[in-house]
């Protein structure tokens, strides 16, 4: 039994240490890896010039974005309605979204990020959207998109569970 626990706590240490290496060594990567928050990115093509025409995003499932200050990159899932994109943070009432997601807080201390899609650069500025006419059109395409069609409440959005952000042109 011994040898056992000590089989199992060696596991559970060896993946602490995975774990923790993949956070830490992710900090220093051009992005994100995976679901760890990423250092800022390195390469990629700036984007300059008028708004670009958002309709290649309807399909696109994930792209990366990265907040500059504090400088670190994530991968989001990305909406396009009416040649606008926006990027959702849902569960932001659960103790699990309060820990895991910070970048929502920081977004609203400062919204400027970048958005890469491939080896595109854009820079935007968060803006959250927390009620009004464009509510039910993202939440729906939201749904289309992610869900199956599952509905989302309106309520998600009001409660503050779900958070909405326009990657709107910087200005």
């Amino acid at each position: 039994m011994k040898t056992f626990l000590r089989v199992i706590g060696g596991a559970f240490l060896a993946l602490a240490l995975l774990i923790a290496a993949l956070v830490i060594g992710a900090r220093f990567s051009d992005g994100p890896i995976a679901i760890a928050a990423g250092g800022p990115f390195t390469s990629g093509e700036r984007v300059s010039g008028p708004e670009p025409d958002w309709s290649f995003a309807r399909d696109i499932q994930e792209v990366q974005f990265q907040l500059v200050e504090p400088p670190r990159s994530r991968t989001t899932w990305i909406i396009e309605h009416e040649g606008k994109v926006y990027i959702p943070s849902g569960y932001m009432n659960t103790p699990w979204g309060k820990i895991w997601k910070q970048w929502p807080f920081e977004a609203l201390k400062d919204g400027r990020a970048i958005l890469r899609i491939g080896d595109r650069l854009y820079e935007r500025e968060l803006v959250r959207i927390e009620d009004g006419p464009l509510v039910a059109p993202i939440t729906a395409e939201l749904s289309r998109k992610y869900l199956n069609g599952v509905d989302i409440p309106a309520e998600e959005v009001a409660s503050g569970n779900l958070w909405l952000f326009e990657l709107a042109p910087r200005s």
